[in-house]
């Protein structure tokens, strides 16, 4: 029952609240903070508790009074109110009960890379990352392209870019997957309608703390940078890829003049990759955590479809269609997916919540 699960926290804060004024707990700066942070934590759900356990304590006794010849109506009549209150105080608690996704609050790297189509999957590539910097320029985030492999038709054969803005993973995360596009290429002189797809991949930024690569994991390789056609971009060795040995996860960067700078920004986007391919593997053993995942950022999972010919978007795992696809890829109104999207994992999350 829900009761059960709430007096365990409620008891915790109390005790957290004790320790807090004990001189031990007062000279110890490092334990001083845990503690005021674990209570920080769950503060909103003892709120809401001790606001449901009063609630019940008044549904009981107005139950008390149903018999009652004088309070007996008085006492129906405030059941009622009271009730429609449980119900709500029920459905909030439960989705404070829902455990924080730990990466919401984190940056992310956004990987895009050109699938079947050939040109126009690469030139989708562009209008998607176009449509997410402006949903980022909105958000008041700040974008940095990481790195881009550019085709021979104003597309790209990949892109990653550095997304910085608080909220960055809480909203994007359910981007990752199988983005298929159809639309008539501009090279199409017969009209016909073209299918291709892209992938994309949301991967939080993470620190050292969270990644440790072992150095003699890593197998580094320098080369020159090549430009469209094999022309050299620059006349020395900058470029660097990165291979993580025990996995086999690679990362090229020669975006950078410098070796060093191209080293770096390989290593950090190597640790998104393996943290990433970690929380895959701990989504697969959990099945249910992978009930209560809308998406799990596989990109072999196909979540959208634009179709260009009738201004329609679909998301394929809410089932939600909407015929504003110009005005959604000017990134205004990509939150009309992306809510939605968020509500339904929550609803998920909630079910499992008794």
């Amino acid at each position: 029952m829900l009761i059960d699960k709430l007096k365990p926290i409620v008891a915790r804060y109390d005790e957290i609240s004790n320790l807090l004024t004990s001189e031990s707990v007062l000279a110890d700066i490092k334990q001083l903070t845990q503690l005021s942070k674990e209570q920080s934590d769950i503060e909103s759900i003892v709120q809401s508790a001790k606001a449901y356990f009063s609630v019940l304590e008044h549904i009981a006794q107005n139950k008390a009074l149903l018999e009652d010849k004088e309070l007996g109506e008085l006492a129906k009549e405030e059941l009622k109110e009271l009730d429609s209150k449980k119900a709500a105080l029920e459905e909030e608690i439960k989705l404070l009960l829902v455990p924080k996704d730990p990466n919401d609050s984190k940056n992310i790297y956004l990987e895009i890379r050109a699938g079947t189509g050939g040109d126009e999957a690469g030139i989708f590539v562009g209008d998607l990352f176009k449509a997410y910097c402006r949903y980022a320029d909105l958000q008041k985030w700040k974008v940095e392209i990481m790195s881009s492999s550019e085709n021979s038709v104003g597309g790209y054969k990949e892109i990653i870019a550095l997304i910085k803005g608080h909220g960055a993973y809480s909203k994007l995360k359910y981007e990752g997957g199988t983005h298929r596009v159809q639309r008539v290429p501009e090279t199409e002189s017969q009209g016909r309608i073209h299918t291709s797809a892209i992938t994309v991949a949301i991967m939080p930024e993470v620190d050292d703390v969270q990644i440790d690569i072992n150095p003699n994991d890593l197998k580094v390789d320098v080369f020159r940078s090549g430009g469209h056609g094999g022309q050299s971009v620059n006349t020395t060795d900058s470029a660097v890829r990165i291979t993580h040995i025990p996995t086999g996860i690679s990362v090229s960067m020669q975006d950078e003049k410098s070796q060093h700078k191209n080293k770096d920004k390989a290593l950090k986007i190597l640790k998104a990759r393996l943290y990433e391919a970690e929380l895959e593997a701990q989504n697969a053993q959990n099945k249910q955590a992978r009930k209560t995942q809308v998406g799990s950022g596989d990109r072999s999972e196909r979540i959208r479809t634009y179709n260009y010919p009738q201004n329609r978007l679909t998301d394929h795992r809410i089932g939600l269609t909407l015929y504003s696809l110009e005005e959604i890829m000017l990134g205004g109104l990509l939150d009309e997916f992306i809510n939605p999207l968020i509500a339904s994992a929550q609803s998920q999350a909630i079910g499992g919540i008794e």
